[in-house]
């Protein structure tokens, strides 16, 4: 049986057969290539430059659409980060190439794509994760054209309506609630799921923040770095997934985040003495990684009766406290490290019925 998406089989002699496409003949039948090897990896591996070495052959318009999709995610990998070209890799392999591979694209339409996108929905994808497909179909296809011109087809492309979601955020009496609970024996973790809730962080940022990246004397934080598991696609990979911390989520995630004088005085508190530390653990050597900080939250919401509180939670929670209190939605948009005030208001600004309700009550001036 193959490993899944990637048609590598064990061969009843004990050997790993790798099968990958290596074009059409004139009548438009698939012609495969096959590698072999005494084992997965080293199958894998022959595969893989097997691939490459095709991508790098002449294009002709005979190839399906799977090669495409290989060939745009090979040219993405130099230009994209890691994470992104993980997400792209998946999105092809698990989505594209099992429905739409084998489709030759002068036989696509914006019907057959329409149908395509259907199914997805049919089978349970949300509509953000459809999209977040047909914006990569878009991308292939595109390179496709280019490659080939006039003779590749331009489809429109119909994106799914996605329906508004209402984004969890504490009231201001399940706000107090949480942070009476995290002050009571404060560690370290407790006090960096405190900080999030005061300034806005990403769980990726809290995970990978240092002490050196807190500044006492300026009152701030400086975000530069972000934490994810991501799956490993290296060829000999010890596992399947590997912890990354690298750049920041974007340039405008790179940023400086004020301290309240409250936020201060608990950052003096808890600061230990060697600055290379990670906030969650106070180790320079030992970190925590975000799907273990969202289990502590998940403990701590349990026992403050919360319920459906994740991590992002706490973001959208700082970003409501801060238009309640009237901030600038400017300064609000590049603390939150948003690339637009758009953004921010779209997706972050949520009124309470209190917020609602004052406002209501100044139409009263004008015999309302």
């Amino acid at each position: 049986m193959a490993r899944k998406g990637e048609n590598i089989y064990k061969r009843k002699d004990e050997r790993w057969e790798g099968r990958y496409i290596k074009g059409r003949d004139a009548s438009g039948k698939t012609e495969f290539g096959y590698v072999y090897a005494k084992s997965y990896r080293e199958v894998r591996e022959k595969l893989a430059n097997a691939k490459a070495s095709r991508i790098r052959a002449p294009t002709t318009n005979r190839m399906d659409l799977g090669y495409y999709c290989e060939e745009w995610l090979l040219l993405c990998r130099s230009r994209v980060k890691e994470s992104t070209y993980v997400k792209y890799h998946n999105i092809i392999q698990r989505h594209i190439i099992p429905r739409l591979g084998k489709e030759m694209p002068q036989n696509l339409s914006t019907v057959a794509v329409e149908r395509f996108s259907h199914g997805l929905l049919s089978d349970g994808f949300s509509p953000k994760t459809v999209r977040d497909i047909l914006t990569v179909l878009r991308s292939v296809l595109k390179h496709g054209r280019r490659q080939c011109g006039e003779g590749f087809p331009e489809i429109e492309i119909i994106y799914p309506k996605e329906p508004r979601r209402d984004m969890r955020v504490l009231s201001t009496e399940e706000q107090t609630r949480l942070v009476q609970y995290l002050l009571n024996d404060m560690d370290t973790v407790k006090f960096g799921v405190l900080l999030a809730l005061l300034t806005g962080m990403r769980i990726g940022e809290v995970c990978a923040l240092k002490w050196s990246d807190i500044s006492l004397q300026d009152k701030c934080v400086h975000i530069t770095a972000t934490m994810q598991r991501l799956q490993d696609l290296t060829v000999n990979a010890p596992s399947k997934t590997k912890v990354l911390i690298g750049e920041a989520k974007s340039d405008h995630s790179r940023r400086f985040v004020p301290l309240t004088e409250y936020a201060a005085s608990l950052c003096e508190e808890m600061r230990p003495l060697l600055d290379d530390a990670y906030v969650l653990t106070g180790d320079t050597r030992r970190w925590m990684e975000p799907r273990a900080l969202q289990y502590r939250l998940s403990r701590y919401s349990a026992a403050c009766d919360l319920e459906g509180v994740h991590f992002h939670a706490l973001r959208h929670t700082f970003a409501t406290r801060c238009v309640e209190v009237g901030f600038e939605i400017k300064s609000l948009s590049e603390i939150l490290g948003h690339s637009s005030t758009k953004v921010t208001l779209d997706r972050y600004v949520h009124s309470s019925m209190e917020l609602k309700r004052a406002n209501m009550e100044k139409l009263a001036a004008v015999g309302f």
